[in-house]
C-alpha cells in the first residue's frame, strides 16, 4: 500500500487510519533465505501528516516460520509488534535544526510513502537471533547423531575439567597426595 505525498497533504487535518492485510511472503523469502513461510500480515495504524514530517504508527500481527537454531526443524513464531517511524522529504530534512535527533528519521526517496516496504523491513528486524522448538526450549535438548552430539558450553567446561583430573600421570599420583597432605598440615598450624 502506497500513498502519494500530495494525497497525504490534502488530508492533513485528520490522521489517515488504515487496516490492511499484506502478502509479503515472496518478498521476504527472497530477502532472507532462512524464512520458510510467512502468514498474511495484518497491519493496523495511522499516518499523521505534519508540516515538517510524516509520522507512521502501526501494529503488525503475523506468524513467521523459521528453522530452529539447533535442529533446523520448522518453528512457527507469532509476531505482534508496534512501529513508530518518522519520514521526511530531503527538503524537510535540510530545514532541520541541530537539536533534532536525525538517527530516527527516514528519508523519502520519492514522492510517496510505502507501507509495504516499512512493514517488510520491520519484520526482518524483529526476527530473533535464536529460534528454538518448544521441546528444545523446555528440555534444553541438543541435536546428536552417530558418534557426535552438540553440547552446551557449560558441559564442555565440565568435560575439560574431568579430562584434566584423569590425565594426571600415575607416577605423580603419590607425589600429588603427599602435596595435599602437606597443605593439610600447614592449615592445621
Amino acid at each position: 500500500m502506497k500513498w502519494s505525498l500530495a494525497e497525504l497533504r490534502k488530508n492533513q487535518e485528520t490522521p489517515l487510519q488504515f487496516n490492511e492485510t499484506l502478502d509479503l511472503k515472496n518478498e521476504l523469502m527472497t530477502r532472507d533465505k532462512q524464512i520458510l513461510d510467512l502468514a498474511p500480515v495484518q497491519v493496523e495504524g495511522l499516518v499523521v501528516v505534519e508540516k515538517e514530517d510524516y509520522i507512521l504508527h502501526y501494529t503488525v500481527t503475523t506468524t513467521i516460520t523459521l528453522p530452529s537454531s539447533r535442529s533446523l526443524e520448522p518453528v512457527e513464531l507469532p509476531m505482534n509488534f508496534s512501529v513508530d517511524e518518522v519520514f521526511m522529504t530531503p527538503e524537510q530534512y535540510a530545514q532541520l535544526d541541530e537539536t533534532a535527533s536525525v538517527e530516527e528519521i527516514l528519508l523519502l526517496e520519492n514522492q510517496q510513502l510505502d507501507l509495504s516496504d516499512s512493514v517488510a523491513d520491520n519484520i526482518l528486524l524483529e526476527i530473533p537471533v535464536q529460534v528454538l522448538t518448544e521441546e528444545e526450549r523446555k528440555y534444553g535438548t541438543m541435536p546428536s547423531g552417530d558418534d557426535w552430539a552438540v553440547i552446551s558450553e557449560e558441559e564442555y567446561n565440565k568435560q575439560k575439567e574431568a579430562e584434566k583430573e584423569k590425565s594426571t600421570d600415575p607416577r605423580l599420583a603419590d607425589l600429588s597426595s603427599l602435596l595435599e597432605d602437606l597443605k593439610e598440615d600447614d592449615t592445621e598450624d
